[in-house]
């Protein structure tokens, strides 16, 4: 949408400059990772800290990682003493008065840095440029200490800085272009992804990531789910590497605790105002992996061992099947259906599945033999496989068909006025004690348990597309479904071989209230022409391990859909920061939904 920095300095003539050697001050776990990063890449290097047991302390954590570097075959050990020879060891600040570009890595302390900074004022050369891996600090603060503030930086690098692809370039008002364009070229140089943001706390990948890890304590806060649902809902839901809660511990709370308060002070943005229980799990010292207990415990401090603990799933709290299974009804003959309707076959069940004319319907039986045909000549099936299952399915245009069915699941569009009449119907034709399932992803289901005269019997079944390989499927309980009826829909979603979260009935369930609104924050940070979607997408990609980009997923989801689930949950929270982006509406308006209309935040029209 927007030209960058980044960008502008790929079109204009760059303003060389060699670098040979770096200054690496604090050399902690992420200060010697970026000492590594650069004594790597054949740079000499020169490594500052307070005192010889630090210095030491920086030594070993450098030999320690090169020496994990050497046993899996990423260097030799004759690489290993020519990286470990570059870099020179010293606790005087006047060791880097050579340096042509100068890194901090402190602590993350504001006086600390900007005390740090006044003193490399007076001994560096005036072409030096001084570069803060603040994670969240205000970079253009942190310059205030320089005579030159044009020539401070940001470089945020990610832990572990060897293996972590992204640097985030972090530019103040003074920066300047030069230093800019080449800090870019240099990072792109020792082998990092480099993306330009401006400076306000977070940056990019912090901003977007923690304002979600927010809303995941917040959901656990308020009961809404377990910390084990909100965790497997984000990891099969989403193909998250680590659920939010179990990300917390890792990072550590206390460390997340600071950086929502500085993004709190700094932009006043409620969803960063740090859950209450987070301050108060930091003041107990429960501050995840590193104390052996957080939003988990575990087996000792620093161990990523996972024990029981007195909020631990019980064993014999497995859900059964409280109603017996035997005939699987499905109204839908959609993408969303017919996997559905895969599902339930494969698992040995007989489907019959109702569509509105007998050509949809006989696609669905096309559908699923074209998907055998394709796991067949893959090695995945066989023939014999693919003959059960089609014997398995019986289509129908009449929902009377339904009438001896034990659960039916509905599959069709995302409408109210279009479900809540199929309720009623099902109401009247379905036996007492069948139950009623509705796949909606962003619909109150209650409102569909009232076109009925049973509304203990409606339950959310929520299944991900496409269904046959997604792992998730919520199970969404109204204020009316009875228990038994709860669970089993929880034990029948174990039997299909899927990994079932439970859930109240509000907008966007476990995935959807956590997933949209992160993706409404990346719409409001390309539209304040922060970054570009290019940067964003990379620095979530990459700096977060996500599977794909906010604005990938927004265009393959459609623009469409995701303003109306983001409607729906700024309908049901009130929340103003839910708000949907107006960048959004106006791409919906346009008609620019996506790759389904080859237009939505980037143009599929030559690819």
């Amino acid at each position: 949408m927007t030209t960058s920095p980044a960008e502008s300095a790929a079109t204009a003539e760059p303003a060389s400059r060699t670098f040979t050697t770096i200054g690496v001050i604090g050399l902690g776990t992420m200060g010697a990772g970026i000492a590594e990063v650069f004594a790597r890449t054949g740079f000499a290097v020169v490594g500052v800290e307070k005192d010889e047991e630090a210095l030491a302390r920086g030594r070993q954590y450098l030999e320690h990682s090169t020496a994990r570097a050497v046993k899996r075959d990423k260097l030799t050990e004759a690489e290993q003493a020519e990286l470990l020879g570059r870099i020179t060891f010293s606790t005087s600040l006047e060791a880097v008065a050579g340096a042509d570009l100068v890194v901090e890595a402190v602590v993350e302390s504001l006086e600390t840095k900007k005390q740090l900074f006044r003193q490399l004022d007076a001994i560096v050369g005036p072409d030096t440029i001084l570069a803060t891996n603040t994670s969240s600090l205000s970079v253009t603060e942190i310059s205030t200490a320089d005579s030159s503030p044009g020539r401070v930086i940001g470089v945020h690098f990610f832990n572990p800085a060897p293996v972590q692809q992204l640097v985030e370039i972090v530019r103040t008002v003074v920066t300047e272009e030069q230093v800019l364009e080449q800090v870019t070229t240099l990072m792109a140089e020792i082998g990092k992804t480099p993306v330009v943001c401006g400076d306000k706390a977070g940056f990019i990948a912090n901003t977007l990531l923690f304002g979600y890890l927010n809303h995941a304590v917040s959901m656990y806060e308020g009961r809404y789910a377990t910390r084990e649902d909100i965790d497997a809902a984000m990891r099969f839901g989403c193909g998250y590497p680590m659920g939010p809660l179990a990300l917390l511990d890792l990072i550590g709370l206390d460390t997340a605790y600071e950086i929502l308060e500085t993004m709190y002070r700094q932009g006043r943005d409620r969803l960063h105002a740090p859950s209450p229980i987070l301050k108060q799990m930091v003041t107990a010292g429960m501050l995840g992996r590193k104390t052996g207990r957080g939003f988990y415990t575990y087996e000792a401090p620093d161990s990523p061992v996972v024990v029981a603990d007195d909020r631990t799933p019980s064993a014999d709290a497995k859900p059964q099947l409280r109603h017996d299974i035997d005939l699987v009804g499905v109204v839908g003959t959609g993408t969303m259906a017919t996997g559905i309707i895969e599902v339930f076959a494969k698992s040995g069940y007989d489907v019959l599945f109702v569509g509105r004319s007998q050509e949809k319907v006989d696609g669905v039986v096309a559908a699923i033999a074209r998907s055998f045909d394709k796991q067949i000549q893959r090695g995945r099936s066989t023939e014999e496989a693919k003959a059960e299952v089609l014997a398995r399915l019986t289509g129908s245009t009449s929902l009377e068909a339904l009438v001896d069915v034990d659960i039916v699941v509905e599959a069709i569009a995302e409408d109210l006025a279009v479900k809540t009449p199929l309720f009623g119907s099902l109401d009247e034709i379905c036996k007492p004690g069948a139950i009623l399932a509705t796949t909606t992803s962003s619909l109150p289901i209650i409102a569909c348990a009232r076109a009925t005269s049973r509304p203990q019997d409606v339950i959310g079944m929520h299944f991900f597309n496409p269904a046959p390989i997604m792992k998730l499927v919520e199970v969404v309980s109204t204020v009316s479904t009875d228990d038994a009826v709860t669970e089993t829909t929880q034990a029948l979603v174990a039997k299909l071989g899927k990994v079932g979260v439970s859930c109240a009935d509000r907008a966007g369930f476990i995935v959807n209230a956590l997933l949209f609104p992160y993706l409404n924050d990346a719409v409001r940070m390309l539209e304040a022409h922060y970054a570009t979607a290019d940067d964003i997408d990379a620095a979530m990609k990459q700096g977060c391990a996500l599977p794909m980009g906010p604005f990938e997923l927004l265009d393959v989801v459609g623009n469409d859909v995701s303003l109306a689930i983001q409607r729906e949950l700024y309908l049901e929270f009130r929340e103003p920061g839910f708000a949907p982006a107006p960048l959004l509406e106006h791409l919906v308006t346009a008609g620019y939904l996506g790759r389904k209309t080859k237009r939505g935040f980037r143009d599929y029209t030559a690819r």
